[in-house]
C-alpha cells in the first residue's frame, strides 16, 4: 500500500511504474500545491502571473459523466496567440496493447505520476486554427468539427455504447493561467498551472517532464528541490479534469 502520510509508493508500485516506462514516450511528474501553501509557492517559485499563458479548456461529457466512468476523457483548449488543440484521452492504459493497437504518430502515451500514485494514459491529439473551439463551444459548430477523423474513431472505439460525440454536453470552459519557469537549481522545467473554477476555488498544479528512463532520478530531484522551497508534498491530491468534471456534472443537474 501506499504510505499516503508521505506520498510515496510501495514497493509493488515502484515495481508496476518501472515496467510502465519500458514502454510509455514520456513521463510527466505532478503535484497539487495545498491552498495553504498556495501563495508561499508563488513566492518560493517567483511567479509572476503577468508571464503566464491565458487558456480555455471545454470537456464533452454527458451530464451524468458517462465518459469520466469509462476512463475517456474528450478535451479541447483554447490558447493565448495559439491555435486551439484538442484529445481524446483514455486512461488507464496498458501501453505496448494501445500502441499497437492504434499505430500513430499523434497518439501520446504517458504517465502521470503524482505522490502517493500514478496512472498511464493514451492521447489522440490534434490542432486547429485559433477560432475553431470557440464556434464549437458556442454551437455555431457540431462538436465533432473540433475533432480529427482518427479521434474520432478513437472515441467510438472506446466511449460507451450509444455515446456520441454531437451528443455531449459542454463542460467549461474553465480560465487556465499556464507559467513555465526554469530554476536555476533544477536540471528540468517546471510549469505551473492555476486552473480557475467559476466558484471561485482554484487548483495549483506544479509539473515536470522527464524522459521515461531518468522518471525515478528526476521524481528524486524535483522531490528535493519542492522540499527545500517548503512545499508539502504530503497532502491529499486534487485533480483538475474530475474537479472540472463534478462541477459541471452539478451544474447541469441543478439546472434539470
Amino acid at each position: 500500500m501506499t504510505d499516503q502520510s508521505q506520498g510515496r509508493l510501495s514497493d509493488a508500485q515502484v515495481a508496476e511504474l518501472l515496467a510502465l516506462t519500458r514502454d510509455v514516450d514520456s513521463v510527466e511528474l505532478k503535484m497539487t500545491v495545498p491552498d495553504s501553501d498556495r501563495r508561499a509557492a508563488v513566492v518560493a517559485l517567483g511567479m509572476d502571473a503577468l508571464d503566464a499563458e491565458i487558456r480555455q479548456v471545454y470537456f464533452f461529457d454527458t451530464p451524468d459523466l458517462r465518459l469520466d466512468k469509462a476512463g475517456v476523457v474528450v478535451r479541447a483548449r483554447r490558447a493565448q496567440r495559439r491555435g486551439d488543440d484538442s484529445v481524446v484521452k483514455l486512461r488507464p492504459v496498458a501501453p505496448a496493447h494501445i500502441q499497437e493497437a492504434w499505430a500513430s504518430d499523434n497518439l501520446g502515451v504517458e504517465v502521470d505520476a503524482m505522490p502517493g500514485g500514478f496512472v498511464c494514459s493514451a492521447s489522440m491529439k490534434a490542432t486547429w486554427e485559433p477560432t475553431l473551439v470557440k464556434e464549437v463551444a458556442s454551437g455555431a459548430k457540431a462538436i465533432h468539427k473540433a475533432y480529427s477523423k482518427e479521434q474520432r474513431s478513437f472515441f467510438t472505439a472506446h466511449a460507451p455504447e450509444g455515446v456520441e460525440l454531437d451528443d455531449l454536453s459542454i463542460l467549461g470552459p474553465i480560465t487556465v493561467l499556464k507559467l513555465k519557469l526554469h530554476p536555476p537549481e533544477l536540471r528540468m522545467r517546471l510549469v505551473a498551472e492555476l486552473w480557475l473554477y467559476p466558484d471561485g476555488s482554484r487548483i495549483l498544479e506544479l509539473s515536470a517532464k522527464c524522459p521515461p528512463a531518468e522518471t525515478f532520478q528526476a521524481a528524486a530531484e524535483l522531490r528535493a528541490f519542492l522540499t527545500l522551497k517548503g512545499l508539502d508534498l504530503s497532502g491529499e491530491q486534487q485533480t483538475k479534469t474530475k474537479s472540472a468534471l463534478e462541477y459541471f456534472s452539478a451544474q447541469l443537474s441543478g439546472s434539470d
